[in-house]
């Protein structure tokens, strides 16, 4: 496939980017000549990697202060990190639903906070956050994780407003059930508390998505990089569904 030039040499920053959907998007901006940068937990041979731990403001702060030292700008953002918890309010731990909101909604306030103010001064950028199907809808036990979520739409859409005059576009991908490394925790303790057999829990979340099966992280890694690209400049503020049909039943 051949390169396209808008992403030749640009400066493209995946928090959360050593797994998943995350090291999907590293690697197709990688291929499209992006210079990239991989903030993340866990050490990865894709892209520019910091250790980067998103609860941690001053990590935050550093990394990205360490990117622009060495660049000089920052183009593109998908902020990606998250973790996903599989309980009610009754079942949720005050230290779960503390760590839950530090990931999820905290982190990603924090990278924006630092990464907003260098694309207003260059005037230019383009952000993608990670949202979920639960930016639309509700779903049992996802109590905290579906209240992270459905607060990233609100911060994609305020961010999209506050910045749209500095040419800085905000946008929100929001994956349906995606064969992650995330998700066989989720299912594993589903499996634990409904006593269903792990196989027959896989066969049910296929059968709850219109389209019969599972999405790929790099499907994901594609939708975001057609939000982080020119074809879509008159697109802000949204919330783009990615969910093999999930949410439109």
């Amino acid at each position: 496939m051949q390169k396209r030039a808008e992403f030749e040499g640009k400066v493209a920053v995946v928090v959360g980017g050593a797994s998943g959907m995350g090291n999907a998007t590293v690697r197709l901006l990688a291929a499209e000549g992006c210079r990239t940068h991989v903030l993340d937990i866990t050490p990865t041979a894709d892209g520019s990697f910091q250790s980067c731990d998103v609860q941690d403001y001053e990590q935050v702060r550093r990394c990205v202060q360490n990117i622009v030292d060495q660049e000089g700008r920052i183009d593109l953002l998908f902020v990606a990190a998250g973790v996903h918890l599989f309980a009610g309010i009754e079942e949720t731990s005050i230290a779960d639903f503390e760590r839950v909101l530090a990931i999820n909604l905290k982190g990603p306030f924090y990278v924006l906070k630092e990464v907003l103010p260098i694309m207003r001064k260059q005037r230019y950028g383009n952000v993608v956050l990670m949202g979920s199907d639960q930016v639309f809808i509700g779903k049992g036990s996802s109590t905290v994780y579906g209240m992270s979520k459905a607060a990233l739409g609100q911060l994609t859409k305020s961010s999209a407003i506050d910045y749209a005059p500095h040419n800085v576009r905000v946008n929100c991908i929001c994956p349906g059930t995606i064969d992650t490394p995330m998700l066989a925790p989720s299912i594993e303790r589903f499996h634990q508390m409904s006593g269903m057999r792990v196989e027959e829990i896989h066969a049910m979340l296929r059968q709850a998505q219109p389209i019969q099966r599972l999405g790929t992280p790099e499907e994901i890694g594609r939708a975001v990089l057609f939000l982080l690209s020119d074809d879509c400049r008159f697109m802000t503020g949204a919330l783009l569904s990615a969910d093999g049909g999930y949410t439109a039943q």
